[in-house]
């Protein structure tokens, strides 16, 4: 059934074996193939839930495919790598992955993983280029054009703002910690101190509140991080 097809896209036979059996176990339908182009054509005709996808392709990237994928399609993507270079994880986050694992892996992990993301696409809902989380109603995501509208106006983000902002919308009710902000906001900025957080989270909320005085959707959690109300 398409509602719980997942797509594996890899080309080493005994890794899709694994997965696919893993992802069986656990009541899901894995549909492999070994290139990118078929990958595409995969996600038009077969509609999967999720997609996970090997960087390191025969034909082309699996970073081109996403980029390419993400032209017609919001699918989940969770990108397999066996490069530990931390610029290779950057790029595919940015252009549209939900999630990276790094080679070797479990495939349980891998799996639950696969569980977590789809329980978090449960919440959204995809209208034309459009994200909108049903969950957090004053929020539409754009990530097509990288923005962010809340109760209906763009809001005027620099990179940073936008990609904490657009995790907190993402995990509506989650709190996370600092240093979970920190590895997926600011990758390629490791001496970044945690306290940038804070300060981001502060520049938020004065924009939120330009546009509704009353706004405070993102909530302080003391010792612990900073989570979005869902029903802000």
């Amino acid at each position: 059934m398409a509602e719980k097809t997942i797509l594996i896209v890899e080309d080493e036979a005994a890794i899709a074996d694994s997965i696919a059996f893993a992802l069986r176990k656990e009541g899901f339908e894995p549909l492999h193939v070994t290139l990118g182009e078929q990958a595409l054509v995969a996600v038009r005709e077969q509609a999967p839930v999720l997609v996970i996808l090997d960087v390191g392709l025969p034909d082309i990237s699996g970073l081109d495919v996403c980029r390419r994928l993400r032209q017609f399609s919001e699918v989940p993507v969770i990108f397999l790598t066996a490069r530990s270079d931390e610029v290779d994880r950057i790029v595919g986050l940015e252009i549209g992955a939900d999630d990276y694992v790094t080679k070797p892996f479990s495939p349980r992990e891998l799996v639950a993983r696969v569980r977590v993301i789809l329980r978090r696409a449960g919440a959204v809902q995809a209208v034309g280029q459009a994200v909108v989380h049903a969950a957090v109603p004053r929020f539409e995501l754009r990530p097509l054009e990288a923005r962010i509208l809340f109760a209906g106006q763009a809001l005027d983000l620099t990179r940073y703002e936008y990609l904490l902002l657009k995790t907190l919308v993402e995990h509506p009710g989650h709190v996370m910690s600092r240093a979970q902000l920190m590895d997926r906001v600011w990758t390629d900025a490791p001496d970044t101190l945690d306290r940038t957080v804070d300060a981001h989270i502060k520049s938020l909320r004065a924009k939120l509140r330009v546009i509704d005085d009353d706004a405070d959707p993102i909530q302080t959690h003391r010792g612990m991080g900073y989570s979005l109300q869902p029903n802000a």
